[in-house]
Order: structure tokens, then sequence, then C-alpha cells
């Protein structure tokens, strides 16, 4: 049989998507290549030093990869790929940061690569002294930003220094729900804890686990709390992400509620477990002034820090991350992809890739939601058209992303999943609070008050409605079990963060074992079509396929089906 990959020199993998070895080779590319483009038939993949390093770091070998690539490769692997996957798997943890009394070493079996670090410009002003050939000291204050400068010049740390253990506080977690029924980690949220822990040694205590929205990535939160048995503080996207952090904290663990704390711009509590959200961190009054709730992460000795949705964490925390190195970091994510190029930082402050599983492993294992993911693709009207000809880049993307047109398709789409739990997301306000006034739905905005959008999740979640309409707060930390329709009238500009949190939504196994449909709709011919082909990027990586529709087209087929049901 043929085989399905070119790997070429410039260290780029084209893959042939209509091959037997498709799904096969995907996998194993995942693991430690970046995925850059996805049309129909060939799909570009990238082997970075990142992308190398954060496979070292998670286990795999060279020899590992070069194997893979052999395997899959129509051609030979050229050598200088295959050199370089052993030049960059070899400098993880070819320098290595160390505790050295009140302060810290970086050492190194390599003098010559320790004089390279000694004497680098980037690096020197960070640098306390050498005291042998091998090992050079660095202050307390500069485990952080060491490792990110080195980073920068090709040298991940591998951080043996390890941690405070922080205030103690027993934790263990329930075997029965408080509202009945018994629960117990899953296979992979237990070994994903575990790998994270490393038995409490200075290998663990830091680092991201990658799972998809749905797989329940909390649950690893709770098992890395219950290994590491100390206070912690818990980042959070907003506030709802935050108590429902707190309901499965109580609902899952024998933690009280006094145990538990909230610090957000309602209250301002410190406790054993504290939930803090991203944007009180990152509050101040002017630019210019200094961000006045990062005290938090000293006012009290905190164990373990867990930064959820960690590829969203704001560039300020960073800094601040850098100065608490001495304390267990666990990200947790479904995604690494930053918009903002600050994967490196994720990397040097958080910590590598500790574990991860493909989406499509989860869902054939029938922890996730079957998901058919589809793009209907819609026309301007010449009125629409000319506006949108005559409007400067950005107003262009606003032009497209709220078509007219699209109204119809949401209709005829309610239509043909009347009955199913529907969730709407938009990127604009205007166009959600119309959608929802249209179709007599509530709206959920940032402007909805904390307590009226718990009420119309609750209600939701009851069966007392079908459907929600949500703007960008839709993103994160929803937890709707049941909804298994979502369809997204309008995005961030080529988000593919945006692109798995939407996705995530409807991803929980459904009682009666339905598949969860995912359209995005998008204007053709527009900035919005270009974009949306980098959202697509999100759901190859993951492994779903997804079908192209044209709005007109589906319409009438849609009217069609419902003509012959009234004459049936």
């Amino acid at each position: 049989m043929s085989r399905c990959l070119i790997v070429q020199s410039d260290r780029s993998i084209l893959l042939e998507v209509d091959h037997p070895q498709y799904e096969e080779a995907r996998d194993a590319l995942a693991r430690f290549a970046e995925l850059e483009k996805s049309p129909e038939h060939v799909h570009t993949y990238r082997i970075s030093p990142l992308s190398l390093w954060n496979a070292a770091a998670a286990g795999l070998s060279a020899g590992e990869i070069v194997s893979a690539l052999e395997k899959y490769s129509k051609f030979d692997v050229p050598q200088n790929v295959s050199a370089d996957v052993r030049e960059q798997i070899a400098r993880f943890g070819r320098i290595r940061l160390e505790g050295a009394g009140t302060d810290y070493v970086l050492r190194s079996a390599d003098a010559a690569l320790i004089q390279q670090v000694w004497r680098h410009p980037k690096v020197k002003a960070l640098l306390a002294a050498r005291p042998d050939p091998n090992t050079i000291e660095i202050g307390r204050a500069q485990r952080g930003p060491v490792k990110q400068a080195l980073l920068r010049i090709g040298w991940p740390v591998e951080d043996l220094a390890g941690y405070v253990d922080g205030d103690p506080l027993p934790l263990q977690l329930r075997p029965n729900r408080l509202a009945g029924g018994t629960w117990g980690l899953r296979a992979y949220q237990r070994e994903a804890a575990d790998i994270f822990h490393a038995g409490g040694t200075a290998k663990g205590g830091s680092g991201v686990v990658v799972l998809p929205c749905g797989a329940g990535k909390t649950m690893v939160g709770l098992a890395a709390m219950a290994k590491v048995q100390a206070n912690t503080l818990i980042l959070c996207t907003h506030v709802v992400a935050a108590r429902q952090w707190r309901d499965e904290i109580l609902d899952k663990t024998m933690l009280t509620a006094d145990q538990i704390g909230e610090y957000t711009g309602h209250v301002k509590e410190i406790r054993p477990v504290t939930m803090a959200t991203y944007q009180i961190l990152t509050y101040r009054k002017k630019k210019t002034e200094p961000f006045v709730h990062f005290e938090i992460f000293n006012r009290a000795n905190w164990g373990l820090i867990i930064y959820d949705e960690v590829h969203l964490l704001p560039a300020p925390v960073f800094r601040v991350t850098a100065e608490i190195q001495a304390r267990r970091r666990l990200g947790l994510t479904a995604t690494l992809v930053r918009e903002d190029g600050h994967e490196g930082d994720v990397f040097s402050l958080i910590g590598p890739k500790k574990y991860d599983v493909p989406w499509r492993v989860l869902e054939k294992q029938g922890w996730i939601a079957t998901a058919v993911c589809r793009e209907v693709r819609s026309d301007l009207s010449p009125d629409e058209r000319m506006r949108y000809a005559s409007s400067g880049e950005r107003e262009q993307f606003r032009v497209a992303s709220e078509n007219p047109e699209k109204v119809e398709v949401v209709k005829a789409l309610l239509r043909k999943h009347a009955g199913d739990r529907v969730l709407l997301i938009g990127q604009y306000l205007s166009q959600v609070e119309s959608l929802a006034v249209g179709l007599g739905a509530p709206s959920i905005t940032g402007k909805t008050p904390i307590r009226e959008r718990e009420k119309y999740y609750e209600e939701f979640r009851a069966g007392k409605r079908q459907m929600l309409v949500l703007s960008k707060v839709g993103n994160f930390s929803l937890d709707l079990p049941d909804a298994n329709v979502l369809i997204q009238v309008s995005g961030t500009f080529g988000s593919r963060q945006e692109e798995a949190q939407r996705l995530g939504r409807i991803l929980r196994p459904k009682a009666d074992g339905s598949q969860a449909n995912f359209y995005s709709l998008v204007t053709r011919a527009t900035r919005e079509e270009d974009f949306a082909q980098k959202r697509q990027l999100f759901l190859t990586e993951q492994g779903y396929r997804y079908e192209v529709l044209d709005a007109g087209e589906m319409m009438a087929g849609l009217g069609r089906k419902v003509e012959a049901g009234k004459q049936g």
C-alpha cells in the first residue's frame, strides 16, 4: 500500500486526507507537529522546536518520532529533518535548574554550553556567579525569567528545583455525589493527574494537561488537589466558571463551603481553596498603575495554583507567574494554541505539556459525544455587497459576520432541529440581541447580571428552555450537558481557541447516545470566509471532518422535506 505523508526538508509535512492511513498518521503527527493548513485534500503540518520540546517533556523520544515519519512517508525522510528532530529532542534537559540552599543553580554536563549561556547577552543580566565550569548560580527571583530567556535562545530548561509544600489541606474525593449516585475518576483523568504529580517529586508539579472540552478537565484538577493536599488557588476565565468550580468541589470532595472562597469583582474571600478570575487579576485603574490584585498570589501559602483555560491566560499574569515558580502549577486547556504567540511562555512558566488525548479517541470510547461539523455559506445581497466593498478591512469582517441572510439560515436550522437543545453564539452584541428578540429567546451577554445568567442556564438544564442566544460569554466553562446543537453565527478573527471552546459546549455525552451538531455560518467570498479556514484548523487537528453546505441549497432541501411531511 502506498503511504500518506511527504516529509519536506523545510520541516513541513504534507498529509493526504483521502488515504486509508490518514487517521492513524494524523494521530501520530499530533504528538510532535503543528497543523498549519487544512484544505480538503492535503493538510500541512510543521515540526517546530517548541512542538518537539513539548513532545520530549511528554516522554516521546527522537527515535519514536523519526520512526513515525518513516512509517508513513512516501519518500525517504530528509536527512536534515531526522537530524533536527534528534538535536531538538536532545536539547530538552541538557540544562537543568536545581535548588541550592536558598537560591538556584543551572547545571549541565556540557561545560561549553554553560560557557555559552554565561556569556550570552540576553541571559547574562539574570545570572549571579559561576562557581565551577558546569554550574551557574542564579538568584531566587530569577527562576522564571531565566527559563523564559533560555527558551528564547533555544535551550529549554528542565526545572528540577522542587516546590514549597504550601499550607496543608486534607482533601478526599467523595465516592458519591451530594445529590446521590456514585462517581469516579476516568482512567485518563487519573493518569493525567498521576503524570502531573509524579509522586510528589521534582519531576512533576508543573505542566499542562490538554483535554477536550467536556472531557472533565475539572476532574483532573480535583485529582491533582487530592494528591497535593495543600491550599489551592484556582484561576478562572469568569465568575460563572469560578462558581462551577465551587459546585464541583462541594459535590465531589469532602471540603465544606466555609473552606472555599471566591475572589472576584463581587466577593473578596481568601480561603484554603480560592477561585479568582483573570479579569480581577488584571484590573488596574490606569495603564500606568500596578495591578492591585496581584498580591493574591502571596496572600496565602498556596501549595498548588491551577490555571483553568490556560490558553487564555492574560499576558500580565505571566509576569507574576514568573515570580512564583516555587509553587506547583497546573494548566488545563483544550488547545495549546494561543493567538498572541505566548506558547513559549506557557511552556517556560506554567510548564510543558504533560498529557493529552485526541478528541476522537475519547469520542470512540464514549466519553464525549460524536459530533458532525458543517459550515453553511451564504451570499451577501447586492446592497450589502456594495456596503462591504465600500468598507475598510475591519468593517468588512463585521458586515460579513452580520449578513442578514444568516437569520434565514438560523430559522431553517431551528426547524430542522425542532425539539433539540440549541445554543446560538455570536460575536457582536447587536446581532445577538436582535436574534434573541426575533426568536423569542433570552440573550446572555457580558451585560447580563450573573444571577440572571445562572437562572437561564438552570432553566436550560431543567428543560424549561430549549434555546439560549449567547455572546462570547458562551465560549467558556459552560456546564450545559444536554446542549446538542450549536449554531455559530459569527466569531472572532480566525480564532482556533474559540472554535475549541464553542465545539466543546456540545460534546458532553448524551443520555440517548445522539450525536452533536456544530454549524458555522459564513458569508461567501468575504474576509469571514478567509478567517473561517483558519478556524477549521482546530477541527482538523482534533480529527473532525466538516461538510461545506450552500445555504440556498440547504434551505431548499429542508423546505422540500417539510412540504413532503405535510403531504404525508
